[in-house]
């Protein structure tokens, strides 16, 4: 009888640990606007984003200024590395009713960004600014990381930290491996908003 209740207690125990490891890469709504994306796909739902705009002022901004567009609504997840991170928001080539053969070369029709590089570091649900080999380059896409990487500290702009939805970020379609992460029948950004 005790050594069951004592088996009890040590697996109610590790159920707790897990849970709260799994809460933890969530964190807190900061002061910053959120970014909400309800996403569609093998596994929809929505992940809410705080954006900083103290961090990245102008990265910020350009969110904001494409979901006031509505360029982001119907952009799928075209790179998405297991274990690393997934990547969205190419708003030229990137629409799934188009032809995504390009998703992950193109950008908006406004000018790309200087990097805004802080010491904020790349955990798991960090949101960073894509770019090319030229720091100053960042224009619509962007990353969620599934896992640290610390490599990518002050490489690439921070702007935001999930706050609500890493299960869906988790559950976004990964993709080959061997293709860089290039996914086929992606899930997609359905509509993206402003809270």
């Amino acid at each position: 009888m005790l050594r069951r209740d004592l088996l009890r207690a040590g697996l109610m125990g590790v159920a707790l640990s897990v849970s709260a490891i799994g809460a933890s890469a969530q964190t807190a709504d900061g002061p910053g606007p959120n970014l909400v994306l309800e996403v569609a796909g093998a596994h929809p739902g929505r992940i809410v984003i705080d954006l900083f705009p103290d961090v990245a002022p102008q990265h910020v901004k350009r969110i904001e200024q494409l979901v006031t567009d509505h360029a982001y609504d119907g952009v799928v997840f075209h790179r998405v590395i297991d274990g690393f991170m997934a990547q969205t928001g190419d708003v030229q080539f990137g629409k799934r009713e188009g032809d995504t053969s390009m998703a992950g070369m193109g950008g908006s029709s406004y000018p790309d960004l200087k990097a805004e590089f802080s010491d904020k570091p790349f955990e798991r649900g960090t949101v960073g600014m894509a770019r090319s080999s030229n720091p100053n380059s960042a224009n619509s896409q962007f990353f969620i990381m599934f896992a640290p990487a610390p490599h990518l500290n002050g490489q690439y702009t921070v702007f935001g930290q999930v706050i609500e939805g890493m299960d869906i970020v988790d559950a976004i379609k990964k993709g080959d491996a061997a293709r860089n992460g290039l996914v086929t029948e992606p899930d997609y950004i359905a509509s993206a908003t402003i809270e």
